[in-house]
């Protein structure tokens, strides 16, 4: 599609975020004692890694810039440990240590990708690192406190979470993963700003020490409190079925999608790759792997045509640290935060957001971004439905930014008409007016076994029931 003409995007990353990550961390060439930071039993060195943690003066807030650089060199020795290690070796130091969290079995899988040297596998697993750090944090969180924050920044800055690891371990998750003035890499992650080739491996590698060294703190005030971790059930994604519109993928349909990934405007070159290892996890029954790369890429692709549309090109960077990022929320929006129309719902019709809007952000819905970057999903039982849904809306999506020759010849395909079919046809299933439709229709159904209840014979009943259905009726006709 033409508006997506133009030069080729290199970053997503704001050009101070982008030295943030890729630059400033590996300025300090000094070379960092890892005996100084993991003991030969795994025990993580905390107060090493707190003494890089810089402040300023005199409100004591955190330097983030000049903490990043201080805790370059430390990454640096984390990242190199960690690829000294074998599966076997990694697995008898560390594992104990990751029992904390509801999702233990993730970090062997980290490990494997880090030693793979496979950018977008690093970028995944980083993702599925800081979800699942969050959930577990949240845990701790409720030894102490009783409602736990949504935010990763809030649960960061608690109290609680300060008591049992210590403030100074806080703040350098604060550098990592709490603040957009740090790395943030959790959010240009599941944002869908960073490109895998932007993502240091060493961030991964260290949090991935960090996480053990949290399970050691909090294995200490365990047993000095005497209290016991509890997990926190997995959320089960409502409203799923009703959001089954789309046939099974066959294999027709993910050629197309291999072949539209090539040649669509839609994607981005720097995230080719996600799209391909997310292709990759789907075909290996990784139906979560899949499911979370999705996200970001149509994340990141719609914000692309949202800047282009609404002629607002620099929303396509990343925030500042003293402007909110454009996410989700703000691209399928129906105004602009100056009130201006929105361009991009009427550019891609109404049951394209439809389909979006149930799918992520209707309270009834499934809000699968939601759960899953907060780590609130059994990752290996997320449904295949799902991840299939999503491809067969990205084959559909895809083709509306592709040019006439390629979408003419994709067409020949049955599986893609239907699927185009289907798209152009799709109803909100999970919007309040349908939810009320159901209950309305639920009670006209009850309604109706009236007849089967006794009932006086007086004329004034007889036309009280007949007036009730009447009403019934009236409502279903209004939705």
């Amino acid at each position: 599609m033409e508006i997506l003409i133009g030069d080729p995007i290199t970053t997503c990353l704001s050009p101070s975020v982008y030295d943030m990550i890729c630059k400033l961390g590996f300025e300090f060439k000094e070379n960092c004692n890892i005996h100084s930071i993991v003991a030969q039993n795994g025990e993580v060195c905390w107060k090493t890694i707190t003494k890089c943690v810089s402040y300023t003066d005199p409100d004591q807030s955190l330097n983030y810039w000049e903490s990043v650089k201080r805790l370059g060199p430390v990454c640096e020795a984390i990242h190199l440990h960690v690829l000294s290690l074998n599966k076997e070796q990694f697995e008898i130091q560390y594992s104990p240590w990751f029992q904390w969290t509801s999702f233990p079995e993730l970090f062997p899988e980290v490990f494997e990708a880090l030693g793979s040297l496979h950018s977008a596998a690093i970028s995944l697993s980083l993702m599925k690192l800081t979800s699942c750090l969050e959930r577990a944090l949240g845990d701790a969180f409720l030894l102490i406190g009783k409602e736990c924050p949504f935010l990763l920044r809030d649960l960061l800055a608690s109290e609680a979470l300060a008591c049992i690891f210590g403030q100074p371990v806080m703040d350098v998750l604060k550098v990592f993963i709490g603040s957009p003035r740090g790395l943030n890499l959790r959010n240009i992650l599941w944002h869908g700003f960073a490109s895998p080739q932007e993502i240091p491996p060493k961030y991964c590698s260290t949090l991935l020490l960090f996480t053990a060294g949290l399970g050691q703190l909090l294995e200490s005030y365990c047993q000095q409190t005497k209290v016991s971790l509890a997990h926190r059930s997995f959320v089960t994604l409502t409203n799923l079925e009703e959001l089954i519109v789309f046939p099974d993928i066959t294999h027709t349909v993910l050629s197309v999608l291999e072949e539209l990934m090539m040649k669509s405007a839609f994607i981005l070159k720097i995230m080719l790759p996600y799209w391909e290892i997310a292709l990759i996890k789907f075909k290996a029954h990784r139906f979560a792997d899949c499911t979370m790369l999705l996200l970001t890429q149509l994340e990141a692709g719609l914000r692309r045509v949202f800047a282009a549309v609404n002629k607002c090109p620099d929303t396509l960077l990343t925030a500042e640290s003293t402007t909110l990022y454009t996410t989700l929320d703000e691209i399928l929006a129906k105004h602009l935060t100056d009130g201006k129309i929105n361009q991009l719902p009427v550019l891609l019709g109404e049951p394209a957001m439809e389909f979006l809007w149930d799918f992520l952000n209707h309270q009834e819905g499934p809000r699968i971004r939601d759960h899953l970057s907060h780590g609130e999903v059994n990752l290996p039982e997320f449904p295949e439905e799902a991840a299939s849904q999503l491809l067969a809306f990205s084959v559909v999506l895809l083709l509306r930014f592709s040019d006439a020759a390629v979408l003419s010849a994709v067409k020949e395909e049955a599986a893609v008409r239907l699927l185009l079919r289907i798209a152009e046809d799709y109803h909100s299933r999970c919007h309040p007016a349908f939810q009320l439709k159901k209950q309305v229709l639920s009670c006209e159904e009850s309604v109706r076994k009236w007849p089967l209840l006794p009932w006086p014979e007086e004329p004034c009943q007889e036309a009280a029931r007949y007036a009730v259905l009447g009403c019934v009726a009236l409502e279903v006709g209004r939705y």
